[in-house]
């Protein structure tokens, strides 16, 4: 008898079960999203009255793999110019949901008598949404093509940007009990120059290279390329300190600008 890898023993019982949850959810007329949800409960080794996983450091790759599809297809939608389209209202309302957020996490925080370190942490916590889970919401309920999810999802994607300043903030006064000015200006500005580059690649190189290059390209190899420049920035986002999800959302929203973007969309939508 072959031996079976345990991934993809896991792969087997996660899509069952997330199969299953699915149906489930789908005939109560729930977000999907929620079905995953259950089913990764229902197969963690926390549910001891079902089989579950054996291999958890490979399951957690396949995540990071499934996040990065997911942010890589919001930035096809929603690109970095319908941010700008979008005005101050996302800013402004990013900003005060983080301040809101953070001084709610820190009142309370207090309450319950815990100290100003773990109060702070709280609210850093409280002030961050999950843009997947919310992308996943409206896209799954049909809501994403409405107004009001494109400013929803600015929002979000403003919110993950200051999350970056504010993780190294909080990690910097964890350390030293105090800000440390100078770390704090070094990663705010690297996080501006990714920012450019983002800007720079995204309206000039990358577009001039798929018109270059489109006489030579089907949907094999158009979706091919489009998924290797998506890793290549996730490894460059990780490389400078960033998330990978954050990076395939650049890639994602620069590919947005490109003549070929509806037609990316539709290749990567069933991956």
């Amino acid at each position: 008898m072959s031996h079976l890898e345990p991934l993809i023993a896991d792969l087997a019982l996660i899509l069952i079960i997330a199969g299953v949850m699915t149906l489930l959810f789908k005939s109560l007329k729930q977000p999907l999203v929620l079905g995953y949800i259950v089913a990764g409960f229902l197969a963690s080794p926390n549910m001891p009255y079902m089989p579950s996983v054996s291999d958890m450091h490979s399951v957690h790759v396949w995540s990071e793999i499934g996040v990065i599809f997911l942010l890589f297809a919001l930035g096809l939608e929603f690109s970095f110019k319908k941010i700008l389209k979008m005005g101050a209202a996302p800013i402004i309302a990013a900003l005060c949901i983080i301040f809101a957020m953070m001084y709610v996490g820190a009142f309370t925080g207090s309450l319950f008598g815990w100290s100003n370190m773990d109060c702070i942490y709280l609210g850093g916590m409280l002030a961050m949404s999950s843009t997947t889970i919310i992308f996943k919401a409206f896209d799954d309920m049909g809501l994403r093509q409405q107004r009001f999810a494109g400013l929803v999802l600015s929002v979000l994607i403003i919110e993950d940007i200051l999350a970056i300043v504010l993780m190294v903030m909080l990690s910097t006064l964890a350390v030293s009990k105090e800000f440390e000015g100078t770390q704090m200006l070094e990663s705010i500005l690297q996080l501006g120059l990714y920012l450019v580059l983002w800007f720079t690649v995204g309206l000039y190189f990358i577009p001039l290279a798929l018109r270059k290059l489109k006489p030579l390209m089907n949907n094999e190899t158009l979706l091919i390329t489009a998924l290797a420049l998506c890793f290549g920035m996730v490894v460059a986002a990780s490389a400078a300190g960033f998330s990978a999800a954050f990076g395939a959302f650049v890639m994602g929203s620069i590919l947005a600008e490109t003549v070929e973007a509806e037609t990316i969309e539709h290749l990567v939508a069933p991956v």
